[in-house]
């Protein structure tokens, strides 16, 4: 099964997102409460859960192979003669995806100064995060700041303070099906980007397995606030309704 990359401009398949700044059904019927526990609600076992999943399938390849390929093109004006680009990882999890990244960014703008925050709300996942960045070379001109928060946590706070800082590329890697209002969050993220920045999203595609499966079995998966089933197709009937342009890639991805 593939990812989509929307990379407003974002398939398995994992479908990618890039934003640039610049029929409603509704079926109503009974249901019945599902008896199985969602893995989140059991954070270290999701966590190896998620490890398993990772080295029986080539979702990380097909993400790397995209960014090798396509990300420097993606990325390409964000830095605009700045000596500094801003960047935020939201859900950046353990940081593999992160860093490279960061590398192909250093890569397209040698010398310029990054600044990395990450928002994350698993202690584990920092940590994990923080031991990557130490055994990592090459990282000399990047700035990293964790942030131990969700994404809705983060847009609270940033509202309070009453400072918006911008940022020249955020991404959202595997992380809009932890939200309670996928369309808020992308709307306010998109909000923070500076002109001529991109929003990198990344979930999984509609036309996938995983999409698939959800759309058939969905009501007897378990149903609570730590996860909602939505896909590619979802996220682009928001950008769609917030007239946002985006560009869409489907990378193909298998698990064993």
């Amino acid at each position: 099964n593939p990812f989509p990359a929307h990379c407003c401009n974002t398939p398995t398949r994992w479908h990618w997102l890039f934003l640039k700044e610049s029929l409603n059904i509704v079926v109503c019927e009974a249901t019945m409460t599902s008896s199985m526990r969602s893995l989140l609600s059991d954070h270290s076992r999701y966590v190896e859960s998620f490890r398993l999943f990772l080295e029986n399938s080539t979702e990380h390849q097909c993400m790397l192979e995209f960014i090798e390929k396509m990300l420097p093109g993606i990325i390409s004006g964000i830095c605009a003669g700045k000596s500094a680009i801003n960047i935020l990882s939201v859900g950046g999890g353990a940081g593999e995806i992160d860093l490279q990244i960061l590398a192909k960014v250093q890569e397209k703008y040698p010398g310029v100064i990054i600044h990395n925050d990450v928002i994350e709300p698993s202690t584990e996942q920092i940590t994990n995060y923080k031991e990557r960045v130490a055994k990592t070379s090459n990282l000399e001109n990047i700035k990293f700041t964790w942030h131990k928060e969700t994404a809705l946590e983060y847009e609270s706070r940033t509202k309070t303070s009453g400072y918006t800082r911008k940022w020249g590329f955020i991404h959202m890697i595997q992380m809009l099906y932890y939200v309670k209002d996928v369309s808020a969050t992308i709307c306010f993220f998109h909000s923070l980007l500076e002109p001529g920045a991109k929003l990198l999203i990344i979930v999984v595609s509609g036309t996938s397995g995983w999409a698939r499966l959800w759309k058939k079995y969905g009501l007897h998966l378990p149903l609570n606030d730590l996860c909602l089933y939505i896909s590619s197709v979802d996220v682009e009937e928001v950008l769609d309704a917030a007239g946002l342009k985006y560009q869409s890639y489907d990378l193909p991805s298998n698990m064993d």
